[in-house]
């Protein structure tokens, strides 16, 4: 994996302008590692990972039994991936990473709220397009694809092919749209995306870590503000407009400070460097 440190806002929108094509995924911290939330939840857990197939598979059943409680269309609940994206969704520990066509997107989440340096990672997705891991190069993109009946228990549920595939379920929800969203599906748990890249051939880089300064979370901040990027744009519901108003509080430019100054003058509660005395 390559690794890029950057220290100012500029920089990361000229390194990003040329991976055209590539997805990106934003961590808040440099410490966490390439793995889905099942990975996570099943080492801390259930550590036998003889084991993991069936817990998986036991997860996703229980959630086809019930779900249809709440859904007017059960459809999703007999697409392996849209349950899988159904799942992510509503909070389920699942075997998808998010990732984003947009690095900006990326950036926000990585940046929000940072008190530190930050990670974003783009994959090369142009490159994996046709890429297949050398032991087995017929394990392409397209014969594994997750949207096709029975690819997902034959690729994926063994928890034994380090494969990955990348893409969107065959309908996405609105986040997913708002996000530009679309998911890395691994085909081993216990392995980040990084160590399962490891296993495909070719020259070109596949991986690369951006190292973002938190000296740069103003300046990106702000910017990504003005692009309107942000909780209630991505998450285009009253979760996401409530989220959204914790920026508005960093959020006062500098003419709002001026008006508030020339309207408050004369209030003698106010400090001194408001009120004028």
């Amino acid at each position: 994996m390559k690794v890029i440190r950057l220290e100012r806002w500029s920089e990361f929108v000229a390194q990003t302008d040329a991976l055209e094509g590539w997805a990106f995924r934003g961590h808040v911290s440099l410490e966490w590692p390439l793995v889905p939330s099942l990975s996570r939840r099943l080492q801390q857990f259930s550590p036998d990972s003889r084991l993991w197939p069936l817990r998986e598979a036991r997860a996703m059943r229980i959630f086809r039994r019930k779900a249809h409680v709440y859904l007017h269309d059960r459809a999703a609940l007999e697409d392996d991936l849209r349950c899988l994206a159904l799942m992510q969704h509503h909070g389920a520990s699942t075997r998808l990473l998010d990732f984003t066509k947009s690095p900006f997107v990326a950036a926000f989440f990585a940046l929000e709220s940072a008190t530190h340096d930050v990670a974003v990672f783009a994959l090369n997705t142009p490159a994996l397009w046709h890429g297949a891991p050398s032991f087995d190069p017929s394990l392409t993109r397209t014969k594994i694809d997750p949207r096709v009946p029975g690819n997902f228990d034959a690729y994926f549920a063994g928890n034994r092919l380090p494969v990955i595939w990348f893409g969107e379920p065959s309908e996405m929800d609105s986040r997913l749209v708002a996000q530009s969203g679309l998911f890395v599906l691994p085909g081993v748990l216990d392995k980040p995306l990084d160590a399962i890249l490891d296993c495909y051939g070719g020259s070109e880089n596949l991986l690369t870590q951006f190292v973002l300064s938190a000296a740069m979370r103003e300046e990106a901040m702000r910017a990504l503000y003005r692009m309107n990027v942000t909780y209630a744009t991505l998450f285009p519901d009253l979760d996401g407009l409530a989220r959204s108003v914790s920026y508005e509080l960093e959020a006062i430019w500098e003419r709002l400070v001026e008006d508030y100054e020339r309207a408050h003058s004369d209030d003698p509660t106010l400090p001194g460097g408001v009120a004028g005395s």
